[in-house]
């Protein structure tokens, strides 16, 4: 994932934000840099890899299993846009294991990564029914997971 990890003032991972958000962050003395791109400015900025916010802020309860809740480019970030069919870098569609034709949901266990090709190519079929083998089997990813990448 591109952009700039902000911690908050405790260095726990809060979220991740663009470069033109941090370097308001950083104009606006709200954070400071913890971690930098070696030799690289911008302005009279160094610029950022990690930042981390000079006051602490009351993190919002996410849910009481912290478990992320669901969303395409979370499920994307998961697996790294590696198709869970044929290992290419890029994939760009959500898979649905389960086709939604047959009731299956947009949930974490439900979905991987997949490339158009291997999309089309299974459709509104079962991995097994397509003659096609999932690589890794879908996981549940932590808030951390889907702020490392």
């Amino acid at each position: 994932m591109t952009g700039v990890l902000v911690l908050n003032a405790g260095y726990e991972p809060l979220q991740r934000v663009s470069l033109a958000h941090a370097f308001r962050m950083l104009h606006r003395q709200v954070a400071v840099v913890e971690e930098a791109v070696d030799g690289r400015t911008f302005g009279p900025y160094p610029l950022p890899r990690v930042l981390r916010l000079v006051r602490y802020v009351q993190m919002r309860c996410r849910n009481r299993r912290g478990i992320p809740t669901w969303s395409r480019s979370g499920m994307l970030e998961r697996d790294a846009h590696l198709c869970a069919y044929c290992g290419t870098v890029g994939a760009s569609t959500v898979d649905h294991v389960l086709p939604r034709s047959r009731g299956g949901a947009s949930s974490w266990l439900n979905t991987v990564a997949a490339c158009l090709d291997c999309n089309h190519r299974k459709r509104d079929r079962t991995p097994q029914e397509a003659g096609m083998r999932l690589r890794y089997e879908p996981h549940v990813p932590t808030h951390l997971d889907l702020l490392a990448r």
